[in-house]
């Protein structure tokens, strides 16, 4: 048996939990890149006036493409970020010696994050004004 194996296993369920987020946030990047191809299907749908048909073509692709992107790069940061966590925790965990715990890598991605869905949503809200 591993020594200290419960402390193991929940160091390997934070890390899929990590990897589980970080594929959402890549899912949610190939969703924010693709929206423009959904907005204008759906505009040829549904017969709208040639002015809107563009405002909403203008918007849905100033939205997706750059925002997405930033997605899918925060997605594979954490990614990164959860293998340099695992590992550096794995590494404690062996060492036997008391450490204090460290939380900056953490909110570090929590914080890119938040600013980054901040920032995708800035033009939704003018636009919707």
């Amino acid at each position: 048996m591993i020594k200290s194996y419960t402390d193991h296993a929940a160091n390997e369920r934070t890390f899929l939990a990590w990897l589980r987020t970080g594929v959402a946030i890549i899912a949610f990047g190939f969703l924010i890149d693709r929206f423009d191809l959904f907005v204008i299907t759906m505009a040829d749908a549904v017969s709208i006036k040639p002015e809107h048909r563009a405002q909403l073509e203008a918007m849905s692709s100033s939205l997706g493409h750059g925002t997405g992107l930033w997605f899918i790069l925060v997605g594979l940061a954490f990614i990164v970020a959860a293998t340099i966590r695992f590992l550096w925790t794995r590494s404690r965990l062996l060492d036997e010696q008391i450490h204090r715990p460290g939380f900056i890598m953490e909110f570090a991605l929590a914080a890119i994050l938040a600013i980054l869905i901040v920032i995708a949503s800035i033009p939704l809200v003018f636009s919707s004004l």
